[in-house]
């Protein structure tokens, strides 16, 4: 790629993006030594090492599946291994490129000129355009007409670029290529199934039911002997098939996603025309403004363009020479698979839960194996006519050895049910089946994109959001409203008449000159189009009211230099050659830092008066009376320079400093940007909801005191001081002590540079604060990626911002910053509603068969229908809860802390009602069964499958009903927006479905028989009353000291209390 560029001779030192920012390394969370293996507040930053030692401590039976969606540790470290392999490579080409390039310098050879390319419709080829920039061949760009003789040959114009129509565009992809390249394929859906083969439970049930089968067919004959293997083997295979395709779908999904953020917009040049395009829509020919923060490089000595890098500084145009694999970031790309994988810190501490629940498991899996396995062989095990089971010496070898296997199958089963493989991916189904199923369209619908898995659920958590004013609480729609110029008031503003002929002619030329907007004036007539930033577009339109010509005034002198505008300077300058060789300098920016370099002004005469004390005053008051207006003031100034004085050489001018004193004053203008609509009530929702709201901005503070009333950010003007509003510079100087102590206080802070934005967030996060951070500009990069949650702008976000950021708000409104923190706090609160659902499953379930199992020697629940329900727990309920809409109820709470217990008092409270209430009615089931159901008269054998049914069945209603309670695990009516979630009662609606069928049709392989309407009716009861057990139990009161906390206090008190005495 090849660039006309303007680079300015400031850099930034402290915030180098390249040099990676400044990240705080006082406040690490992600390696507080204090913290356990499974306690990683935030993944953002965390070492390989930290995350290395949580997966080795986690108890997991299918790791592949497990630690999908985490980061592949050795993947990233192979990956930075390339990198530098690159890095090394491209600096050996480059140094053998000057040292032949040196050689040919004493030599006096040069190279030779590129061979004529072959006929076609453009006079360059692709090897030729490639030879030129893939060896930054400097000599043969020149010898080719330089970068105007290759548009050219491109039949493009370095002004207004290519033609642009659907044959032009067709044409050139043809022969050039289109800007995309080979990505690798993402894994079929046998892959998923083959890893979901993985788990070591369903391998031992496979063997298990493969022997069964073996053993049935061989006692029992072939028509009865293979339903008990064949059940289970049926059984296994359901639960991998729906585990792979629910795993299938999130990686489907992954990609989606992937497409969406790589998916970049930016803005081409054709037919003069400054138009929107994806990135992938880019062909060679084209020509693309460039400005800071924009995706691409410049080496400062050559004009070329490595594409994938970013603008650090400067602005210019490009054009382009290559795409897809024909540039050196396609080849890279196409050679390096992309890893998205990364855990959250919910994840983390999921797989430690997920560790404590299965070490418990596993425990009552190996006693209940014990107990079995003892009162088989020792003769205490009865069948259903009380005979004895085992007989040593009387009992064939291959009847003890099925009556071990269905022992072992149960014990097995068991610890399918109590190891939750699913909890730790709820996170992930949350965010897949919730953020991205429903909500990479609902969150897309709701103008957010989710670049960073963790920032959605870190943004739950958060307590402050530090926001930008332009564009994030006002619409970005401005217009000039007031204007100062010629030592008075233009009223209206756009009355040309008021200025004097020299003062019009300077004023245009500046505004037409020093901006990096345009105006399009289409040739057939119509409305003029401008485009740039809303400033810039502004200014234009205010010039184009006055009566400006935009292309003839820049036709009228060329460009010397340029020194775009900074944020830290917050002003930005232009040099400008006359016909006369007269240089004038152009400087543009905050109305009260370019008045303080002014020393004279134009009065309405045009004659060139010094700016006296009355003056200033008169130009300062102006200033602040707009700014309490909530008006953006900017300020147009230039001053004449001597053409002797400007530097010849062009490596001096790409580092000269443009004079910026002595100024003399053409304009200053008010702007007007309006407050976003509902910005207010968005402002109070987040006040209400625990999260305090701070603007940060760049402009006056004035202005910024007057837009934060508006907003409601300030409630009086009251509170309009110190410290409640500061200005950057004051906040900057005060000591870190200062800071810390003033930091919670301001509301408003002003005149802010980047770094004091870096400095406000670094210390709130050194208060404990969990911080969200709006940004647009390449100087937010530092603040973006400090911040817990950096969030970037969509339509005025430059890429390297973009980069920066873990959620990307479309719409650039704060509006949206706030649903992105209900879909946080939803994606907790719906973590937390399966944790509750799972665990009054796991309780109850392992409860009843331990009981059961020591008492009797016989468990209710077999290896079959305990598959069943770990396929209801496990991904169709994490499913159903996972799916649960964001609701304003999660608005009234206060921000979850990092180190708030995942089971909350409340959850346990609930569980603990539901799991006794299941535990107590089905045991008393078991054990009096048969005379409560009024089963004597039947056969044994048939009673107690009859019982043992019913147990199931009733077991599984109340499944179904308690993911009712678990859905409202805080509120009475748990039916709350039941109708907004379609899925949720399609998937109950499925579950019951098949749990008919299972009861009434496939009893063979379930070890069920069909139960009459009695029955169905008695097993409905049982589970109805979930429903007010649930809503007596929620008018309990829960202390609000957590539970773990209330035993860790009792250990240490016993502990402490012998050495009282």
């Amino acid at each position: 790629m090849t660039s006309l560029f303007k680079s300015s001779p400031y850099r930034r030192r402290r915030d180098d993006l390249e040099a990676g920012g400044s990240r705080s390394t006082d406040f690490d969370f992600a390696d507080a030594d204090s913290s356990g293996t499974f306690d990683i507040p935030s993944t953002k930053n965390a070492s390989i090492d930290r995350l290395r030692r949580w997966r080795q401590a986690a108890l997991v039976l299918n790791a592949s599946r497990r630690f999908r969606y985490t980061l592949d540790l050795k993947k990233e470290e192979e990956k930075q291994q390339i990198l530098r392999k690159i890095r090394a490579h491209a600096q050996a080409i480059r140094a053998a490129y000057l040292f032949k390039e040196a050689g040919n310098r004493v030599n006096g050879t040069v190279n030779s000129p590129i061979p004529p390319p072959p006929g076609g419709d453009f006079g360059i080829s692709q090897d030729q355009l490639s030879t030129i920039t893939r060896d930054r061949n400097y000599h043969v760009l020149e010898e080719n007409g330089g970068v105007k003789g290759v548009a050219g040959a491109l039949k493009s114009n370095t002004e207004k670029g290519i033609y642009g129509d659907d044959a032009d565009l067709l044409k050139r992809k043809n022969v050039f290529g289109s800007n995309t390249y080979p990505q690798k394929k993402g894994r079929s859906f046998w892959m998923f199934l083959w890893e979901a083969w993985q788990d070591l439970t369903l391998i031992i049930l496979m063997v298990a039911a493969v022997a069964s089968l073996v053993l049935g067919i061989k006692t029992e004959g072939i028509k009865e002997g293979w339903y008990d293997g064949a059940s289970i083997a049926f059984a296994v295979i359901l639960v991998i098939v729906v585990t792979a395709i629910s795993d299938y779908k999130q990686s489907l999904q992954f990609q989606n996603l992937n497409e969406e953020k790589r998916n970049i917009h930016l803005e081409v040049i054709r037919g003069g025309r400054r138009i929107e395009v994806s990135i992938y829509d880019i062909v060679v020919g084209d020509v693309i403004p460039l400005n800071i923060g924009d995706q691409v490089h410049k080496n400062s000595k050559e004009p070329f363009l490595m594409s994938g890098c970013k603008v650090a500084d400067g602005s210019g145009t490009m054009l382009v020479t290559g795409v897809g694999i024909n540039t050196e970031w396609g080849l890279l790309m196409a050679s390096i698979s992309e890893d998205t994988g990364e855990e959250t810190p919910l994840q983390v501490r999921l797989n430690g839960v997920a560790t404590f629940i299965g070490i418990v498991g596993l425990t009552v899996a190996l006693l209940v194996l014990i107990v079995l396995l003892v009162r088989y062989f020792t003769g205490h095990t009865k069948d259903f006519e009380g005979n004895r089971q085992f007989t040593a010496g009387k009992t064939k070898a291959s009847t003890a050895i099925d009556g071990a296997i269905k022992i072992l199958t149960v014990a097995v089963t068991i610890v399918v049910v109590a190891v939750p493989e699913g909890l730790p991916l709820a996170v992930t189904l949350t965010h897949f089946h919730d953020s991205l199923a429903y909500s990479m369209r609902k969150m897309m619908m709701d103008k957010a994109l989710v670049r960073r898995l963790s920032a959605c659920e870190t943004m739950g958590s958060a307590t402050t959001i530090c926001s930008d004013k332009t564009g994030t609480l006002t619409l970005n729609q401005m217009t000039i409203v007031e204007a100062y110029s010629g030592g008075q008031k233009i009223d209206p503003p756009d009355s040309k008449s008021q200025l004097p002929p020299i003062l019009y002619s300077l004023l245009i030329e500046g505004i037409a000159q020093n901006t990096t907007g345009s105006v399009f004036v289409p040739e057939g007539g119509g409305d003029l189009e401008i485009s740039g930033s809303p400033t810039e577009k502004a200014i234009l339109g205010w010039a184009v009211k006055l009566g400006m010509d935009f292309d003839a005034i820049r036709s009228e002198s060329s460009i010397i230099h340029v020194f775009p505008f900074n944020s830290e300077k917050k002003k930005g300058g232009v040099a400008l050659q006359l016909p006369d060789s007269q240089v004038h300098i152009h400087w543009k920016g905050a109305a009260e830092i370019v008045l303080a370099s002014c020393t004279e002004y134009i009065d309405a005469r045009g004659n060139f008066m010094p700016l006296d004390p009355v003056k200033v005053s008169f130009f300062r008051n102006a200033i602040e009376d707009m700014a309490a207006s909530s008006l953006r003031c900017v300020a147009i100034a230039y001053r004449t320079y001597d053409i002797d004085k400007v530097p010849a050489d062009e490596q001096q001018k790409t580092q000269w400093a443009l004079p910026e004193d002595d100024l003399v004053l053409l304009a200053i203008v008010g702007i007007k940007d309006p407050c976003r609509p509902g910005v207010r009530d968005a402002v109070r929702l987040c006040q209400n909801a625990g999260v305090k709201v701070r603007m940060v901005t760049g402009d006056n503070p004035q202005t910024a005191k007057a837009i934060a009333l508006e907003c409601g950010i300030l409630s009086s003007a009251e509170d309009a001081v110190e410290p409640y509003v500061i200005e950057g510079r004051v906040f900057r100087n005060y000591s870190d002590a200062e800071r810390e102590k003033i930091a919670e206080k301001i509301l408003v802070m002003g005149r802010s540079s980047p770094n004091d934005k870096l400095l406000l967030v670094q210390t709130l996060k050194r208060r404990g604060h969990v911080v969200a951070v709006t940004g647009d500009g390449t100087n937010d990069a530092p603040a973006l990626h400090e911040a817990d949650i950096g969030l970037s702008m969509g339509i005025q976000g430059t890429e390297v911002a973009k980069e920066s950021s873990d959620i990307i708000i479309l719409d650039d409104n704060f509006a949206s910053v706030v649903k992105v923190v209900r879909w946080g706090r939803s994606v907790y609160a719906n973590i937390q509603k399966f944790i509750q659902f799972q665990l009054t499953v796991n309780v109850a379930a392992l409860v009843i068969n331990v009981v059961a199992a020591i008492s009797s020697g016989d468990v209710p629940l077999n290896a079959v229908q305990l598959l069943w329900v770990n396929l209801i727990m496990d991904t169709l309920g994490a499913l159903a809860l996972a799916t649960e809409p964001p609701t304003d109820h999660l608005m009234h709470r206060h921000p979850v802390g990092r180190r708030e217990p995942l089971i909350t008092n409340i959850m346990w409270r609930n569980l603990l009602i539901q799991a006794a209430y299941q535990i107590s009615v089905l045991l008393v089931l078991n054990f009096r069964g048969k005379s409560l159901l009024g089963l004597e008269h039947e056969t044994p054998q048939r009673a107690n499958k009859v019982k043992n049914t019913l147990i199931f069945n009733a077991f599984v209603l109340c499944q179904i009903f308690n993911e009712f309670n678990a859905r409202k695990p805080d509120e009475l009516n748990v039916f709350k927006g039941i109708t907004k979630n379609h899925l949720f009662i399609a998937i109950v609606g499925i579950t019951l479905v098949l749990q008919v069928i299972i009861i009434e049709f496939v009893g063979k392989f379930t070890t069920t028989v069909r139960l009459n309407w009695k029955q169905w009716l008695i097993s409905a009861v049982i589970a109805f009353i979930s429903w007010p057990l649930a809503a007596v139990g929620k008018l309990i009161p829960v202390p609000q000291t957590p539970l773990h906390k209330f035993f860790t206090g009792m250990f240490r008190r016993s502990v402490r209390s012998p050495s009282d005495h």
